[in-house]
């Protein structure tokens, strides 16, 4: 099931921290991720919205977030859970949602209006959301909302230049009050701490310092109204449509007699920013209030850092040539956070030390390609931005990003050491990358410059072939000296996909000529073998043993070759599990467009019984390759904010003219062309907005067996196995019960207990089963094993490592399994690979984790040592400086 979306760190939308500071939301799309900052971690919560979030409101106690698309749906999360606890609908886009501080209501913009609800408690309710007033007074769309510390009053922003407080209760001196002074759109309002006093920010980068002449406390309750008079309105109200609550009608220049004896605001200073150039418009703002600190962010990339009220400039940074979406502070205001939409950016910077707490960014251009390290532990991908990526699978986060190519990278791939990353682009060169001390160590190019569509490396590591998509030619490399070994003629058409034999040194080359060659690459680069197809062929796959070939085409069927006798095993009809959707702007049905549609990816599964296939659609589909049957589709999206999603003619979106996509609405907001009047040079003509087309670009199998990963345009999506509350018992007995396998540990029968516990399968069974063995009787108890429960066992601490503190005792288990039954496990080492292989990636992580610790604890050491020989404290006789060797044994115990 979805377990994490890699790749996309942040899309649009308000960033929130959590209120200890600690964590990040941010919007994904259509989905939220949290990025835990002090463990440097990163989840995607297990929940999606139909369309892309535009903003969210996270509650002053850090359980509850509510998410809004953008169409005005809204998801309340438990971020406790992780599960949707209500949906609801606001009937129009949403711009802003604030919750107050003490939890209690929250207020919701949209229009011109400013909606306050009834914020759901810690009861179970029928209605989450119940609207307690609807506030009417700007003329136009309002954009920002910030409460007062006591929760008793809001301010909210809008595009008339006006701002507006409200009175979250009836206030007899205070019901609505308008501040205007601005001449351009208001960004943000913020209170100053516990007070009534007001800073307004406006897109023209001016801001108005406003001081009240009443506190907090001189706000006075208004008197009861009538009863009978109260059941008249909502009488009235149930004509509405859209309930309505109780109605503030702000006016914008009200009478003397309505501002007698209330509150008063006075503008008390105007500053401005230093604008540098035409386009440096303000778009985002953040305050901390017990700091006073302003952070202001521009449409150039640049933001600015303010002390308030005196406006004293901190200092001023650029983070990119982009505009600044979003910013936030946390609780401490040590951490500010900036979300840039354009480059699919997140920073968060530490502004005292002037230090990035966290720098992430993903492929501002679709991904197209990807490959698992042999250990798992590591996904690279690469995008149409020329940029090449590696993720951590365990933290989600990219450690590395390299820059060298000029071009669209279209495949990329490790060699079977793990430690060096190889990508083909479309700038004509094929370039390693080195894990170790993150370079560029070799250039791979062609005698004359041709564009590479894929790659392949065999499995020593040694031999590179890479396949051109203008000259029909593969290219054969040495990876030892980046010398050019050959060029592989003979396809009359693109090549498509190359694929190494896992267990032989042999090349399978499919292109649109219709054609799949085998080349030999230990016998003078010969063709072996040609298998002719009916169509052209889009992608080929071995098998992890290497004994079958999956060959994709493009009239969407998927063939199986035994390629040592050149013979079809089976085939498979897969256009209409393809199951195309429909584009806006399409003229034909869906089905009918799936005609033409074919698998452009292929993945066999780690054992090879499986086969996963994806292409110009949301689904990926799992075939079972023996049954040659469908077992299971995933569908990768449920984001109506992408093209192709729909399966059927909307008809709410048809007009007497045509399709509603086909009219522009980009008429100056923030994503389309500001519209300029005449004489005016303002606005980017040739930019367009589009929506992007849902589709799977590549497919890969996790070495471990545990998981699988696609690159799609959502990002890079995870899936792997949740087996935490799943009832899988094997080869399960009358009498294998809990109390049965408890009484067999009493009389310390180690193996059969194990055995039982293995067949009611467990885990927190297993676990304890296994920890009650004494480490003295590992040994007796790995030899008594039988074969099966070895095998079984190997995948449990696999598993066990992940998670449990017992270290040393499940490597000692690991290593007298593997020492006693060694020679048995390499006879079926096809099959237990992706067990082994996520044992050593287990091993792996711990190790690169404690050995990290431990050479710290010897530099530690050896400082102690010296400081205490400094201070003149003689060391113990048997003691001799030669000593350090028995440090560096020691300072695994040294935790």
């Amino acid at each position: 099931q979805f377990s994490g979306l890699l790749g996309t760190v942040y899309r649009r939308g308000n960033l929130s921290f959590t209120p200890d500071g600690n964590s990040l939301l941010s919007p994904v799309g259509n989905r939220i991720s949290l990025f835990d900052l002090k463990n440097n971690k990163c989840e995607t919560l297990p929940l999606a919205t139909r369309l892309n979030i535009v903003c969210v409101g996270l509650s002053p106690d850090g359980s509850l977030a509510i998410l809004i698309d953008e169409e005005g749906a809204a998801l309340l999360v438990s971020l406790i859970g992780k599960c949707v606890i209500h949906q609801f609908y606001f009937h129009k886009p949403v711009h802003s949602v604030s919750f107050s501080p003490d939890g209690k209501k929250f207020v919701v913009t949209k229009d011109n209006l400013a909606y306050l609800y009834h914020a759901p408690g810690k009861k179970r309710e029928f209605n989450a959301f119940v609207l307690d007033k609807t506030y009417y007074g700007p003329y136009d769309e309002t954009t920002c909302i910030d409460w007062t510390d006591d929760s008793k009053c809001f301010a909210v922003g809008s595009k008339d230049m006006s701002t507006w407080v409200f009175g979250a209760e009836r206030w007899a001196n205070l019901i609505y009050y308008s501040l205007g002074g601005h001449k351009d759109v208001i960004v943000a309002c913020f209170f100053e701490e516990n007070s009534l006093d007001l800073y307004t920010i406006s897109q023209d980068a001016a801001l108005c310092v406003w001081q009240c002449d009443t506190e907090l406390d001189g706000l006075k309750p208004m008197p009861p109204k009538d009863a009978g008079k109260e059941k008249k309105e909502e009488d009235d109200e149930e004509l509405f449509e859209e309930p309505r609550g109780e109605e503030i009608h702000g006016k914008a220049d009200p009478s003397e007699q309505e501002t007698r004896n209330k509150v008063k605001y006075s503008r008390v200073a105007k500053y401005f920013f230093n604008k540098e150039g035409d386009f440096n418009n303000l778009t985002a703002a953040a305050y901390h209030k017990k700091t006073h600190l302003l952070v202001t962010g521009f449409a150039s990339g640049i933001f600015h850092l303010h002390e308030l009220p005196d406006f004293n400039l901190i200092h001023s940074l650029s983070i990119s040539d982009q505009r600044i979406a979003s910013i936030s502070i946390n609780c401490t205001g040590d951490w500010i956070a900036f979300g840039c939409s354009g480059l699919g950016q997140l920073l968060v910077w530490e502004w005292q030390s002037e230090s990035y707490v966290l720098k992430q960014q993903g492929h501002f251009n679709s991904m197209v390609s990807l490959a698992y390290s042999p250990d798992g532990q590591y996904i690279v991908t690469g995008g149409e931005d020329g940029k090449v990526k590696v993720w951590n699978t365990s933290s989600s986060f990219c450690f590395v990003t390299f820059t060298e190519h000029n071009s669209g990278v279209t495949a990329v791939t490790f060699t079977s050491t793990g430690y060096v990353v190889l990508s083909a682009s479309l700038d004509g060169t094929v370039r390693a990358f080195d894990l170790h001390r993150y370079r560029n160590f070799r250039t791979f190019t062609s005698p004359r410059p041709s564009q590479f569509s894929c790659l392949a490396v065999d499995s020593s590591g040694e031999i590179v072939a890479a396949g051109s998509q203008d000259s029909f030619e593969i290219f054969i490399w040495s990876m030892q000296s980046g010398r050019l070994l050959d060029v592989l003629a003979g396809h009359e058409g693109p090549i498509s996909s190359l694929s190494f034999n896992p267990m032989k040194c042999v090349l399978a080359s499919a292109s649109w000529d219709k054609t799949v060659k085998l080349w030999d690459m230990l016998d003078s680069w010969r063709t072996k073998e040609t298998l002719i197809m009916n169509s052209d062929v889009l992608v080929v796959a071995f098998r992890p043993d290497g004994k079958e070939l999956a060959v994709a085409a493009l009239n969407g069927q998927i063939t199986f070759w035994d390629h040592e006798n050149a013979v079809q095993t089976g085939s498979i009809e897969g256009r209409h599990d393809l199951q195309m959707g429909r584009k806006e702007l399409d003229k034909i049905t869906a089905k009918q467009a799936a005609k033409g549609k074919s698998f452009t990816t292929l993945c066999y599964s780690a054992d090879g019984q499986s086969i996963l296939a994806g292409g110009l659609s949301k689904f990926v589909c799992i075939y079972n390759v023996k049954e040659q049957i469908l077992m299971k589709k995933f569908e990768i999206s449920c984001n109506y904010s992408l093209d192709a999603m729909e399966e059927y003619l909307d008809r709410r979106k048809m007009t007497e003219f045509g399709s509603m996509a086909l009219i522009d609405e980009g008429g100056g907001g923030d994503e389309g062309v500001a519209i300029p009047l005449p004489g005016v040079k303002r606005g980017d003509m040739s930019y367009r907005h589009f929506k992007p087309e849902i589709r799977v670009t590549c497919v890969r199998f996790c070495p471990t067996g545990r998981s699988w990963a696609a690159t799609t345009t959502e990002g890079l999506l995870l899936y792997s196995l949740d087996s935490g509350l799943i009832f899988d018992p094997f080869e399960l007995d009358i009498d294998v019960t809990p109390s049965n396998i408890h009484k067999t540990l009493g009389q310390k029968e180690y193996t059969v207990a194990i055995v039982m516990a293995f067949k009611l399968n467990e885990k927190k069974l297993i676990q304890e089963v296994i920890e009650a063995v004494p480490s003295s009787e590992v040994d007796v108890v790995c030899s008594s094993l039988p074969d099966l429960y070895v095998e079984k066992l190997l995948e449990f601490l696999a598993s066990a490592f992940e998670t449990s503190c017992h270290l040393e005792f499940y490597l000692i288990w690991a290593h007298k399994l593997l020492m006693l039954h060694g020679q048995k496990l390499k006879t079926r080492s096809v099959k237990l690979l992706p067990v082994i292989q996520f044992l050593q990636k287990s091993i792996q992580r711990h190790f690169e984790d404690v050995s990290k610790l431990c050479e710290w604890n010897i530099y530690n050491i050896k400082y102690t040592l010296a400081i205490s020989q400094q201070r003149g404290m003689k060391r113990p006789a048997e003691e001799t400086p030669g000593d350090e060797e028995e440090l560096d044994s020691d300072s695994d115990y040294l935790m």
